[in-house]
């Protein structure tokens, strides 16, 4: 699945809502002189197209070749400035850098007294706000200007302020470790996924080991703790050991309520924690606690006060999208998920901008699985090709392995059997190649190679070898993960129970609960 690069400033302009473009022309409009400016004829032919065409721009007679870059660079930046301007983006952290930049002038016209005065008034607001970094600015800004406006107070002043420097400096040193770390991690979990063998694991754990900083818990701010909730969480991932991530998701997510101003400031760290808490609960099957947090989650969505954009519009469709399709999976009932499928797609379609490939087709490996479980199997090859077939997915290799390993197992459900050979071969080339050939996929290619050798008479014998084979790897260190991707066991004791796979795992997931 390939798709074509994008111009910048016309995703921009199709970005933008009704009310914004209404805006736009209202600044541009500000001087009778813009009224008919060449940026605003560009950015009305733009806002018009389908798609991008620079030859029809061209053939407008708006602007000419030579000038259009400079064009479309100066319409990109007076559409921004817009923005900045519209009270829906006037964040808190935008505010207090206006008010930092209002002191600068203030400071470079010689206005010291004014500048000061302005600079300890928005350095609370930014203390207060964990806004530590630009805190750190304004400090500094202070230093240089005390330096130069000469005060009765300026050694207890000095004193102070170099107190402040080194508790934000420290605190600041402080983040980036940890927010280091949690990056690294992450991006180890979406290179490789999870932890293979005892080589991986001492891979990691010893970076993890040797990358947290030393720390007193009670002397962190509630920046530092999310950071360190975070790199736990992640670490806790790599290593699968999910009560672990349950532990420091919840961490993370009660760090918000304890701190209900910070929601609001943070929206999309509040959305991700309640997202990697579910995530938690659907892997150790804590099927009640999970609706309740997932319910809860979309109570806040829907409230009044939490913000409103397109970035978080997005990950409140990707979190609770994800989520929802856990549900139906935790209970097995897969045929009552089926109608978020066309949710899904109109949403993929509508948010694609702001959605990482990555994310997409984990959306669709889920759609596989719910199809895969009411027995659709044609539906379940047809959006396992999405993910199979697409040349541009460089992360999570651990997601195309177990791709094609559900796609084995669905064209031999569907009795494909001339696909199933041809599928058997490229899979093990493919496994190989990417050194994901584990005893759970070898015991699955060994079934399903043989499968030619059997009588129909011996079949449920086989799978109940298959069954008692792979049950000794369900709660191996590291063979676990095959699990967490398909339930293969819930497959295996369908066929030997002659149960549809959602009434398995219906019945496993009352069981839990009882």
């Amino acid at each position: 699945m390939t798709s074509a690069p994008k111009d910048a400033l016309y995703v921009l302009i199709k970005s933008l809502s009704k009310s914004e473009k209404r805006q736009f022309k209202l600044y541009v409009g500000r001087l009778g002189v813009n009224t008919d400016a060449k940026f605003l004829a560009l950015f009305n032919l733009l806002d018009k197209m389908k798609t991008y065409d620079e030859k029809a721009i061209l053939d407008s007679g708006i602007v000419k070749k030579t000038q259009l870059s400079n064009l479309k660079a100066h319409l990109y930046k007076q559409i921004l400035v817009s923005l900045r301007l519209n009270p829906v983006n006037q964040t808190i952290r935008l505010q207090i850098r206006e008010q930092l930049d209002f002191a600068t002038i203030l400071y470079q016209k010689g206005l010291y007294k004014q500048s000061l005065k302005i600079l300890d008034k928005v350095k609370g607001v930014a203390i207060e706000n964990e806004e530590k970094n630009i805190a750190y600015e304004i400090v500094e800004l202070e230093k240089i200007i005390e330096t130069q406006y000469i005060t009765r107070s300026i050694p207890d002043r000095a004193d102070e302020l170099a107190i402040q420097a080194k508790e934000l400096s420290a605190q600041n040193v402080m983040t980036s470790k940890l927010s280091n770390l949690s990056l690294q991690l992450y991006g180890m979990m979406l290179k490789v996924g999870y932890v293979r063998n005892d080589d991986d694991y001492q891979e990691v754990k010893t970076y993890f080991e040797s990358h947290l900083p030393k720390y007193q818990i009670d002397e962190l701010g509630f920046r530092e703790k999310l950071w360190l909730y975070k790199a736990h969480l992640w670490y806790s991932f790599l290593v699968q050991d999910f009560l672990s991530c349950y532990k420091y998701a919840s961490k993370w997510v009660d760090l918000f309520y304890e701190n209900e101003e910070m929601i609001y400031l943070n929206p999309v760290f509040f959305l991700k924690g309640n997202h990697y808490l579910l995530e938690s609960l659907f892997f150790v099957k804590y099927s009640s606690q999970f609706k309740t947090t997932l319910e809860k989650l979309e109570n806040i969505l829907e409230s009044k006060q939490f913000p409103k954009n397109d970035n978080i519009s997005s990950l409140a469709f990707l979190y609770t999208n994800f989520n929802k399709l856990n549900l139906h999976f935790l209970e097995g009932t897969f045929d009552k998920g089926l109608y978020l499928v066309k949710i899904i797609e109109y949403g993929i379609g509508k948010h694609r901008d702001r959605i990482d490939e990555h994310h997409i087709m984990v959306f669709y490996y889920k759609i596989a699985c719910l199809y895969f479980g009411v027995g659709d199997n044609k539906k379940c090859i047809f959006y396992l090709k999405k993910i199979i077939n697409n040349k541009n997915l460089k992360m999570r290799e651990d997601l195309m392995c177990f791709a094609r390993v559900l796609s084995l197992v669905a064209h031999y459900e569907a009795g494909m059997d001339y696909h199933l050979e041809v599928q058997l071969k490229s899979t093990y080339k493919f496994l190989l190649k990417m050194n994901e050939l584990h005893a759970v996929q070898k015991e699955m290619i060994k079934f399903l190679r043989n499968l030619g050798n059997i009588y129909p008479h011996e079949l449920r014998n086989e799978f109940r070898k298959l069954y008692d084979q792979l049950k000794k790897y369900e709660n191996h260190p590291y063979e676990k993960r095959a699990f967490l991707y398909l339930d293969i066991l819930s497959w295996l004791e369908s066929h030997l129970e002659n149960k549809p796979v959602g009434q398995i795992i219906r019945e496993k997931a009352m069981a839990v609960s009882r």
